[in-house]
């Protein structure tokens, strides 16, 4: 027999973590499972110790910068304080025994393995059955994609994972994905001595983002000594007496490592939602504006296809954690996904691009700017690469995207996201005052070039 409990929730990565302490501190039952690591893959090989190596990177970069602005200076990367870091942050060598201790601490009952949904509301985990009398909370997360290049699967290439767990940086390095994580990590291995090569199919770095974002950065990474290479069709993959060897088709380029960095993919099949009459074959969880996908049954995160960030899964945790309370909140609504690819210049985008605002049959109009060309960007000098580019929807004179490229991207994006989130006329946006001279300011410069 099942044992019955209020709450099951079936991975803990941050949203899962948040759902499922705020239901434990509720007065409610709750199972908390999971096979890796509590708190998902943010503080452990995502976001925060990919920022720490991104942080160290660009001081080292901005030491390199005191020639031609301040006077001389001599840097010399050293990686052992960055590993020793990322370790001490990933709680002793990728430890979670403080965020379980956290979870049960407000109540909650932890399960080490890996959840299956096995009927309507019951879950399967290390031998054990539960019956969920309120909620099946899904937030399963992704892991990394490995596409299906010849030879790549016998190779043994890096995931994030083990690029985040180096303890010496590589002497090159071949990175197939100029995606946010292929480049954010080829530019931190680069700039500790690295000597990094960067494979992508599409026409340029970050294919989601606006082209403009992509042909800035990938002048940026060639610049610092990266060799970029877009368009990239991969032949084959090899591997012998240490060195791997990338076949592109009329050459072959090789390095000591080699980072597979091209998206997530999730394990519906599974995770048993076929129990629940959905396509263990989809790509994602499809839920609605309460996060649920079946009576009873939550999903949010990664799974659900709106955005691979942590500040999705929190964003969704809490819809669905009010809802299951009987709480009022505001149900989900995406039209202003804000994000940020932490390479210097930092990449920070809202909404959606100019291409996909005319897919969608709008009256478009763009306002761009060169962030160099503005004060702050003259003020700043060295590493002042950036821009400032919104897209209008016209009929309703608000915006509906915007980007922020620079050494603050993601700090200005707050303010477009701002924008775009709240539907802020766009005679409105002209009448406010800008402090000058800031980075901001660029803004009202894009605001000025609609068009």
């Amino acid at each position: 027999m099942a044992e019955e409990i209020d709450v099951v929730v079936i991975g803990m990565g941050p949203g899962g973590e948040a759902a499922a302490g705020e239901l434990a501190e509720a007065g409610l039952s709750v199972v908390g499972i999971e096979g890796r690591l509590v708190g998902g893959e943010c503080p452990y090989y995502g976001c925060i110790p990919s920022k720490m190596m991104i942080r160290a990177g660009n001081s080292l970069a901005e030491g390199r910068r005191v020639r031609g602005l301040a006077g001389e200076t001599d840097v010399r990367p050293d990686w052992v304080p960055v590993a020793d870091r990322i370790r001490s942050e990933a709680t002793d060598d990728w430890d979670d025994t403080v965020a379980v201790d956290r979870f049960t601490g407000k109540g909650g009952r932890f399960v080490r393995g890996r959840g299956r949904i096995v009927g309507p509301r019951t879950v399967s985990a290390a031998g054990q059955e539960f019956a969920a009398r309120r909620a099946i909370v899904v937030n399963t997360g992704t892991e990394p994609m490995i596409p299906p290049i010849p030879g790549l699967a016998d190779v043994p290439y890096w995931t994030n994972r083990e690029a985040i767990a180096a303890a010496e940086v590589p002497e090159s390095l071949i990175v197939i994905g100029g995606g946010a994580i292929g480049a954010e990590l080829a530019q931190a291995f680069a700039r500790f001595g690295s000597r990094v090569t960067v494979l992508e199919a599409a026409p340029g770095l970050l294919p989601p983002e606006e082209p403009e974002a992509g042909k800035l950065l990938g002048d940026v990474l060639r610049e610092e000594g990266i060799d970029v290479h877009v368009g990239a069709r991969i032949g084959n993959v090899r591997h012998s007496a240490g060195t791997f060897t990338v076949d592109l088709g009329g050459f072959t380029i090789s390095a000591g490592r080699l980072l597979v960095a091209t998206g997530r993919t999730t394990g519906l099949e599974s995770l048993g939602v076929a129990a629940l009459g959905l396509d263990p074959a989809a790509r994602f969880l499809d839920p609605d504006e309460h996060m649920l996908i079946a009576d009873g049954v939550y999903a949010i995160g990664d799974i659900t296809g709106k955005g691979a960030f942590t500040h999705m899964s929190m964003y969704q945790a809490a819809i669905a954690t009010a809802h299951i309370l009987g709480r009022d909140l505001a149900p989900a609504e995406y039209h202003a996904v804000p994000r940020v690819t932490f390479t210097d210049p930092e990449i920070g985008s809202v909404g959606i691009t100019e291409a996909q605002a005319r897919g969608k049959g709008l009256s478009v109009r763009v306002g761009f700017t060169d962030l160099s060309t503005s004060a702050r960007g003259w003020i700043h000098k060295s590493g002042n690469q950036g821009f400032i580019k919104l897209v209008e929807d016209s009929d309703r004179g608000v915006l509906v995207g915007a980007t922020s490229a620079g050494p603050a991207g993601g700090e200005v994006l707050s303010a477009l996201t701002l924008a775009v989130h709240a539907g802020i006329p766009v005679s409105t946006l002209r009448r406010m005052i800008y402090a000058y001279p800031t980075f901001h300011r660029a803004i009202d410069d894009a605001l000025g070039r609609l068009k």
